[in-house]
Formats: structure tokens, sequence, C-alpha cells
């Protein structure tokens, strides 16, 4: 007890003291009061927002409400340390001439963010491919949009580059097409392999029925008939079709005893000489085989 009155002596003797502890516990409960006020409005605004509006549209009022409430807190703070609010925007506008020719870039940016948000080219969780990198959206800022790529790199673009570059959207409709090229040695029949890799992609268990799959004969290249067999089949099972589609056109080839061709090339040689072909000629990455043929003498 005697402990406890000369705490509460020791701060009626100290007015000042308790005044400034007073003002402290004070300043700390009204930015709780306004931290709570902003989380409860997310809150709310989440629950009307989920089911009216997109993925990315959320994000942007998340973060919209948050860089609201941590505005108002700023301002509380500059208030009660009494700091003048309009000289420092006075300040800040001399200073945003200044900067806005260092932030061009920045601008731009934002400007093509707004561009990017109103058009909805693309959606957040959609895998889109911008100047040859693939992969899924993750956000969408007004400064840039977050991709992350298959084998889990994070990856920025700038919204500015968004919007000049050509852009690919594959989850923008629910079907898409499986292209399966290749080259069949000349003397096949022709209608009996086009049978044969229709009915493969008939069988095949990730295909849909409609559109059907269908044959089209590309080129008479050098060493091959060359063809393409489409398929189409539903965008989550695109990677399956297109994997299990080459296994079995190539266990089916087999079984019916038809060529697909490596690249070949007959050199005829006049009079008996020999050549010798270096040893990384005869083993390169497109497999060409070279036959030197001894041919007779004119």
């Amino acid at each position: 007890m005697n402990s406890l009155s000369t705490f509460i002596d020791f701060f009626k003797n100290n007015e000042i003291i308790s005044a400034k502890i007073f003002g402290i516990i004070q300043f700390v409960f009204i930015l709780s009061v306004i931290s709570l006020f902003f989380k409860i409005l997310n809150s709310i605004v989440k629950k009307i927002t989920v089911k009216k509006c997109s993925l990315q549209i959320q994000h942007i009022i998340d973060k919209g409400i948050r860089y609201a409430g941590f505005a108002v807190m700023v301002l509380t703070v500059f208030h009660r340390l009494g700091i003048d609010i309009r000289a420092l925007l006075g300040a800040a506008g001399i200073a945003g001439v200044a900067i806005g020719f260092a932030a061009q870039t920045s601008i731009s940016n934002i400007i093509s963010g707004l561009f990017v948000i109103t058009e909805r080219a693309f959606r957040i969780n959609d895998v889109i491919e911008v100047e040859g990198t693939i992969g899924t959206v993750q956000s969408i800022n007004l400064l840039s949009v977050i991709l992350k790529t298959f084998d889990s790199q994070y990856v920025r673009i700038p919204n500015e580059t968004i919007i000049k570059a050509n852009l690919i959207n594959y989850s923008q409709f629910p079907y898409r097409r499986v292209k399966t090229e290749l080259g069949v040695a000349y003397g096949t029949d022709l209608r009996k392999l086009e049978q044969i890799l229709v009915s493969v992609a008939k069988n095949n268990a990730f295909i849909i029925d409609d559109p059907a799959p269908s044959i089209l004969w590309t080129s008479f290249s050098t060493s091959s008939i060359d063809l393409t067999l489409m398929a189409w089949t539903k965008i989550e099972d695109f990677v399956n079709l297109r994997n299990s589609l080459f296994v079995e056109i190539d266990e089916r080839l087999k079984q019916e005893n038809i060529e697909i061709p490596f690249q070949q090339l007959d050199i005829h040689i006049k009079g008996n000489q020999t050549i010798t072909v270096p040893e990384c000629e005869q083993s390169n990455s497109q497999r060409q085989s070279i036959e030197v043929v001894n041919a007779s003498c004119e």
C-alpha cells in the first residue's frame, strides 16, 4: 500500500509528467481507433465487392483503403506534434515539380496501369505471355504486373511494357487447341495415316469431341511429308494432352511400321575417292546422317 501511495503522490506532485503520459496514452488510443476503423471498413468493403468485382479491383480497393488509413494516421501525428500541414503541402508542391521530371517513367507506368485495370485484358490467376515471358498473374498494381513463371520465378513487368507489347492471354477462353507437328517418310499411305492419327486423338482421355481432331498437311520437305495434328482440350488439360499425344502417336506409328524419318543427305562422289567425315558432324543435334556413295567415273 505504501508503494502504491508513493506512486500516486508522485504523479499528483508532477503534473507535467502526468499530462505527458496521459497525452501519449490518448495519442496511442486515437491511432488504435483509426486503425480499427479502417480495418472494419476494409472488411465490410471486401464482403460487398467479393461477388460484384473482379479480383484485381478488390486488390486495388484494399490497397486504397490501407493507404487512406495510413494517410489519416500520418496527418493525426502531424496535428498532435503541432506541425502546420498547409506549410508542408506548399513545400511538397514546389518539390513535386522537381520530382515530377525525375519520375516520368513512374507516372507513365501509373497511367498505363489505369488502362490495364480498366481494359481488363487479363485477370489475376490468368496465364499470359508478354515479350516471351509466360506466367500466372499474381497481382495487378498501378506500376507493374507480377507474374509467377512455371518454374517459380518472380517476374515484374512494368505497366508501360504491358500496354506497348503484344500480349497473349491463354486463359481468356475455356478451351485451347493443341498442335502436334510431325513428318512421315515418303511412300507412306497418307489416307491410312490420317485415320490412325485422328483415331489416336479421339481415344485420348483429355480431348473434347467438339471441335473434332483434324489433320493439316503442311509441306513436302527434303526428307519427309510434314503434317500437323490439331485437337482441342480444356485449358487445365493442355499439358496433359500434349504430352500424352506425343507418347501415344509414337507407340501407334511403331505398331503400324510407319517411319518418322530424320534428315538424311546423300553425297555422290565422282571417281574412287574417300571422304572422311569428322566425328562432330556425324552426331549433330539434328541427327543428320551422311551417306557416302561411291559412284562410277564419268
